[in-house]
């Protein structure tokens, strides 16, 4: 498995690609326009608790002093289920140690907005967006995750793997051989478990189980499939992408052909109630720029798909956007907001996760 430190070098250089490709396009301007100033109106200090990964965030951190450079902004990175833990007992002390976040699914979104937590605002960058969002402002998508399978071509063939999520689970070709995330510390993963709950219901957990899976991190997983130790997994297609340009992988994503699992995943601010440093301002630029053009390239060079209708292009190897979109599973997100735990709960009656 490739170390972090070399993945973060790597990635640089991925970004300072992004970075020329960019020039120019930093800085505050109407909706729709490609930014072309630093952002120098707002000050003060922002922290953002987000599931990225952490090598997105480091190469994040010195575009965000460039952008705005009167700003501190202070990225805290945990997965979506330990950032949860970690608001709930600051819930307790009664202030979050956060300004915005930036998690995986508009589950919680919906959860904190009906805890009376976010604050509402009108994005101009909302006229562009492709994915549904919070009519009343509380929550905009700023990046898109799929959940697809993955598998290596140097060790199978499709013909010798399932293509589809319900193979995943009930194809016995493939028992014992299989990984996926954990749902009790992984936002996308939770968020899966509760689509295919809706497709194939409970009897797809169980099936999981009897097939052995895997609950690993996607990294592992990966690895796992170069090794040969597993025939197909359920991952991230940025954690596909990001080892193909990277490290110049044969690893190859499968859309399944009953459909892909879209994320998107939202970017929210806390009210002046409860956030960190009472910086609403500074937060709603940073959440604009995010939404730009330019921001949204710094996403797209992260691997992940652009929220936005006008993305010229989709992140490297992915097939578009939109064609993605056509053959999605849907998420009931209010079901997954509400019933969170139990869908943990019925997860773990019928799949064994280590310690």
């Amino acid at each position: 498995m490739f170390s972090v430190k070399k993945n973060i070098i790597k990635t640089a250089t991925a970004f300072i690609t992004a970075g020329v490709l960019l020039t120019g396009c930093t800085g505050g301007g109407a909706a729709g326009e490609v930014y072309e100033n630093a952002i120098t109106d707002v000050s003060g200090t922002v922290v953002i608790y987000t599931s990225m990964y952490e090598d997105i965030i480091e190469m994040l951190e010195p575009v965000m002093a460039r952008v705005f450079p009167n700003v501190s902004v202070e990225f805290f990175y945990g997965g979506t289920g330990s950032l949860q833990a970690r608001i709930a007992a600051e819930m307790v002390a009664g202030r979050l140690g956060a300004d915005m976040l930036m998690v995986a699914d508009p589950s919680y979104a919906l959860e904190l907005r009906a805890e009376n937590m976010l604050h509402s605002f009108n994005s101009p960058e909302a006229s562009h967006l492709a994915f549904d969002y919070c009519p009343d402002g509380y929550w905009y998508p700023v990046r898109i995750s799929n959940m697809v399978l993955a598998f290596n071509p140097d060790r199978y063939s499709l013909d010798e793997i399932p293509t589809t999520m319900h193979g995943f689970a009930f194809d016995e070709r493939v028992a014992g051989a299989i990984s996926m995330s954990n749902p009790l510390s992984s936002g996308t993963a939770l968020a899966s478990i509760v689509a295919l709950y809706g497709v194939y219901g409970i009897d797809y957990y169980a099936a999981l189980g009897r097939q052995q899976v895997m609950i690993e991190s996607g990294s592992v997983a990966l690895t796992k499939l170069e090794t040969g130790e597993c025939m197909v997994v359920m991952v991230l297609e940025e954690s596909v992408l990001q080892r193909r340009e990277i490290d110049g992988s044969n690893l190859e994503v499968i859309y399944p052909e009953d459909g892909t699992i879209v994320i998107p995943s939202p970017v929210m601010i806390i009210n002046d109630d409860w956030s960190a440093n009472q910086n609403t301002d500074a937060a709603e630029a940073i959440s604009n720029w995010f939404l730009s053009p330019a921001g949204q390239a710094y996403m797209v060079q992260g691997w992940m798909h652009s929220a936005r209708a006008d993305a010229p292009n989709p992140p490297f190897d992915a097939i578009p956007t939109n064609d993605i979109r056509a053959n999605a599973m849907s998420v009931d997100w209010e079901r997954a907001s509400m019933e969170r735990e139990l869908f943990r709960e019925k997860f773990l009656d019928n799949v064994m996760i280590p310690e």
